[in-house]
């Protein structure tokens, strides 16, 4: 049986009297080039983006103090082989899961294995892994990944044992592999969400030894063009608190003259 594309190449063959071997050339490269595809796709599936935005689509111009010939050289293998780090800080919307992602999909191409991890999902992982094998587990995969990325550190409290599993997790990885981390909180701040400043300073440390770290400013992505809406709603809820106050007024008013 001739699949879809056999069938191609033996039309076009026939139409324009190939020999056999330059028929088989062309259907073994279709082949190789369907399995590089096939390939490609399974290991863009098991990383577990959140979407599929390369680096091309961030718009620099919207974050001029970001170069895009500088990101572009964390797409390049050697950021992977030689274990680099990379750290991106700045309030939502300010596009640090979209360079983390656009830098990952470059690295699958170049055929290395990326597990991307949101930090709050991790930690239900962690939760839900009560055995201390299933941990054990879990941390050696994480390790073993040629690139990681940990997103949104610090947007919300984390329980006490996730500080200790990042910094094995880190340390385990520390000159061998490749992570990156995306986070709203300064480096100053680590301290504070992981709960304990020594464990945070001794990750910051391995994570910048061979690493960069960049702060994102500006406003969010996701409120380009909206943010009236944001004036109106402010307005809106300004009034309502003049409302409040003033009817509050009244009642105290009332009240007195009880």
């Amino acid at each position: 049986m001739f699949s879809a594309v056999s069938k191609c190449w033996l039309q076009l063959s026939a139409g324009e009297d190939w020999g056999y071997r330059k028929f088989l050339k062309h259907l073994l490269q279709e082949e190789i080039t369907n399995r590089h595809q096939n390939r490609l796709q399974r290991r863009k599936d098991k990383a577990g983006f959140p979407n599929d935005l390369t680096l091309n689509q961030f718009e620099f111009n919207f974050r001029p103090k970001l170069k895009k010939r500088v990101f572009q050289t964390y797409t390049e293998p050697r950021f992977v082989t030689e274990g680099k780090d990379l750290i991106l800080i700045g309030p939502p919307g300010t596009g640090k899961t979209h360079l983390s992602v656009g830098i990952s999909l470059v690295h699958i191409k170049n055929d290395f294995k990326v597990t991307f991890k949101n930090v709050q999902s991790l930690a239900g992982q962690l939760q839900r892994a009560s055995k201390k094998d299933t941990k054990d587990e879990l941390l050696e995969r994480l390790i073993k990944v040629d690139l990681l990325i940990l997103d949104e550190f610090g947007y919300l409290p984390l329980k006490e044992e996730l500080g200790p599993f990042l910094y094995e997790l880190i340390a385990g990885r520390y000159e061998e592999k490749s992570t990156v981390i995306t986070s709203n909180k300064n480096l100053n701040e680590w301290g504070k969400t992981l709960r304990d400043n020594s464990l945070a300073q001794a990750l910051i440390d391995r994570l910048i030894h061979h690493g960069e770290v960049y702060y994102l400013e500006g406003d969010s992505y996701r409120l380009k063009g909206k943010q009236d809406l944001l004036g109106r709603a402010g307005s809106q809820n300004q009034g309502r608190s003049e409302k409040k106050v003033s009817a509050g007024e009244e009642k105290g008013t009332e009240s007195s003259a009880d």
